[in-house]
C-alpha cells in the first residue's frame, strides 16, 4: 500500500497534511509503526540506569512501565498541544534522551535513584526557563559542536554494549565467554541482515526483531529464567515517588541542567526537521511550545524517578519514509504506548533478555548515535577555520573518562563527577574552543528554518542485487566445476 497515496486521498478533508485525521484503523496501524521503532531504544535508557544503580530487577520493571506510559503522555502533549504554550503540534515521537544516560549513571552511583529523581526535576525546571529564550544560545552551537557533541555521545555510551556482551547470562561464566560473545555475534548479523533485505516496517524494526530471535537463540543453548515474568503483576500505573524520595545536590542538578542545554538543541533540531518534511515551517513559538513540553514532561518524570525526555529522531526519518504526516497519528502511538505501559509483563519480558543480546543490539542502536553525529560533521566547513581543531579537541578530551577511567582519581569528589562524564567535558571544551577559535560565527539553527529534510533509509534494493548476483556467480562456478569432475 502507498502510504503517500492515502494521504493526497483524505487531503481535501484537512487544512494541512499534519492536521490530517485518518481512518481509524489506518492511524492505528501507523501509530503501531511508531511505536515499533522506538520501543528499543525507549526501553534502553531504564535498563541501562536501573542495572547500573543497583535496583533489584522488580524495580527495574516497574521502571521501565512508568517510562513508556510517561513516553505516551509526552507524545500525545507534543502532537495535539495543549492552549498556545504548551505542545508543537507536530508528529514528534518522546522518550528518554542516550544524552542523559552517562550524567546520570554517574549521579546514581554516588547519590542513588533519589539524586537524579532530583536533578532531573530541577533540569526539567531548567529547561521551563529557558524555553522562551534558547534561540539566542544556538549561536553557540554550530554544526562543528553539535556534531562533535553527539558523535562523543554514541561512544561514551558504547561501552554498555560491550559489558552486556561481556557479562554473559550470568551462572558463574567468566566475562567475555565464547557462547555470550557468538551469541551477540549472531544476534548483531540478524540486525544487519533484516536491515539490509527488510523493507518498510520490518526495516524499520530490525533491532526489536534482532532481540527477540537472539533471545529464542540463547534459550536453545542456556535456559531463561521467566520467573520474574510470572510473578509480575499484569498490570500496573506509574507511582509518584515509588522507589525513592528526590533528593536536591548541587553537583547532580549542574550535571543534568548542562546535558539539558545539548538535549534542547537536539530537540529543536528533530522540531525544525520534522516542520520541513510535513509542510508546516516551525517558527519560534513552535520551537518554544516544543521544548516547554519537553521541560515539563522531564520536571514531572522526576517525580516518578524516571528521566528527561526528548524528541526521537529515529520516529523523524519514519515520517519522511512513509509520508504519513498526520500528527494525530503520533498521538495514537502515545495511547499505545501507554496502554504498553500498563501492561507490566512486557516490561518484564525486557528484563528476562539475555545481556550478551542485548549488547548486540546495543553496538547497532549505540552506534546509531555516533553515525548521526558523523552526518553533522560530515556537513562541516573545514576550509579557512578553526572547526577541524575543535571537533579534535571536544572528542579527544571527552573520551579521555571512557579510555581512561582512573585518569582523574585524585581529583576532589566534587569535580570528579564532573571530570568522569565525557559528555559534560566535551560539552565544555567544544563551547570554549568554538568561542576562543572561532568565534560566535552564525547559527546551524537559523530563523530561516534551512535545515534540510534527514536523509531516509538506505534502500535496500541495491545490496539485493549484489546478493542475488553473488549467489548466480557461485552456483554458476559449481556447475562448470561439476561438469569438469565429469
Amino acid at each position: 500500500m502507498n502510504e503517500s497515496a492515502l494521504i493526497n486521498q483524505h487531503a481535501g478533508t484537512s487544512h494541512s497534511p499534519v492536521d490530517e485525521i485518518l481512518p481509524l484503523g489506518q492511524m492505528v496501524l501507523y501509530g503501531l509503526q511508531h511505536v515499533l521503532v522506538m520501543y528499543a531504544g525507549a526501553v534502553a535508557v531504564p535498563l541501562v540506569v536501573g542495572n547500573a544503580v543497583g535496583l533489584p530487577l522488580e524495580q527495574i520493571i516497574l521502571l521501565i512501565s512508568a517510562d513508556l506510559f510517561i513516553c505516551g503522555a509526552a507524545t500525545i502533549i507534543q502532537s495535539l498541544g495543549v492552549g498556545n504554550w504548551l505542545g508543537c503540534r507536530l508528529p514528534l515521537v518522546q522518550g528518554c534522551t542516550f544524552a542523559a544516560m552517562v550524567p546520570m549513571i554517574l549521579i546514581g552511583k554516588q547519590y542513588g535513584i533519589g539524586g537524579i529523581s532530583g536533578a532531573v526535576i530541577c533540569c526539567g525546571i531548567f529547561t521551563l526557563i529557558c524555553a522562551p529564550w534558547i534561540s539566542r544560545l544556538v549561536r553557540f552551537f554550530p554544526k562543528a559542536v553539535m556534531g562533535s557533541i553527539v558523535t562523543l555521545i554514541g561512544l561514551s555510551i558504547m561501552p554498555v554494549a560491550g559489558n552486556w556482551i561481556g557479562e554473559g547470562g550470568g551462572g558463574g561464566a567468566a566475562f567475555g565467554d565464547l557462547t555470550s560473545l557468538a551469541i551477540a555475534a549472531v544476534t548483531l548479523f540478524i540486525i544487519l541482515n533484516i536491515y539490509t533485505f527488510g523493507s518498510g516496517t520490518i526495516k524499520n524494526t530490525a533491532v526489536l526483531i534482532g532481540l527477540i530471535i537472539g533471545s529464542f537463540i540463547w534459550w536453545m543453548f542456556k535456559p531463561i529464567d521467566f520467573t520474574i515474568v510470572g510473578t509480575t503483576a499484569w498490570i500496573s500505573f506509574p507511582h509518584v515517588m515509588r522507589m525513592a524520595t528526590p533528593e536536591f545536590h548541587i553537583i547532580p542538578i549542574a550535571l543534568l541542567s548542562m546535558t539539558m542545554v545539548v538535549v534542547m538543541l537536539e530537540t529543536m533540531s528533530s522540531i525544525m526537521a520534522t516542520g520541513d518534511i510535513v509542510g508546516k515551517k516551525a517558527n519560534a513559538d513552535t520551537l518554544r511550545n516544543g521544548l516547554t513540553a519537553c521541560g515539563l514532561t522531564t520536571a514531572i518524570a522526576g517525580f516518578f524517578n524516571l528521566f528527561p525526555y526528548s524528541a526521537f529522531a529515529q520516529n523523524v526519518g519514519l515520517i519522511g519514509l512513509t509520508g504519513v504526516r498526520s500528527r494525530f497519528v503520533v498521538s495514537i502511538s502515545g495511547i499505545i504506548l501507554m496502554l504498553m505501559g500498563m501492561f507490566s509483563k512486557m516490561a518484564a519480558l525486557v528484563v528476562v533478555i539475555p545481556k550478551p543480546v542485548l549488547g548486540g543490539a546495543g553496538v547497532v542502536m549505540f552506534g546509531m548515535v555516533v553515525v548521526a553525529g558523523i552526518r553533522t560533521l560530515g556537513s562541516v566547513n573545514y576550509r579557512n577555520n578553526n572547526n577541524g581543531m575543535v571537533v579534535a579537541l571536544t572528542i579527544g578530551l571527552g573520551l579521555m573518562p571512557v579510555l581512561v577511567p582512573n585518569l582523574f582519581e585524585q581529583f576532589p569528589p566534587l569535580l570528579k563527577m564532573f571530570l568522569h562524564s565525557g559528555i559534560t567535558i566535551g560539552t565544555v571544551v567544544a563551547i570554549l574552543a568554538n568561542l576562543t577559535l572561532n568565534g560566535k560565527g552564525s547559527s546551524v539553527l537559523s530563523t530561516n528554518h534551512e535545515t534540510s529534510e534527514p536523509d531516509l533509509p538506505p534502500s535496500s534494493t541495491a545490496a539485493r542485487r549484489v546478493a542475488v548476483r553473488t549467489v548466480r556467480m557461485w552456483l554458476l562456478l559449481r556447475k562448470v566445476k561439476g561438469k569438469e569432475n565429469e
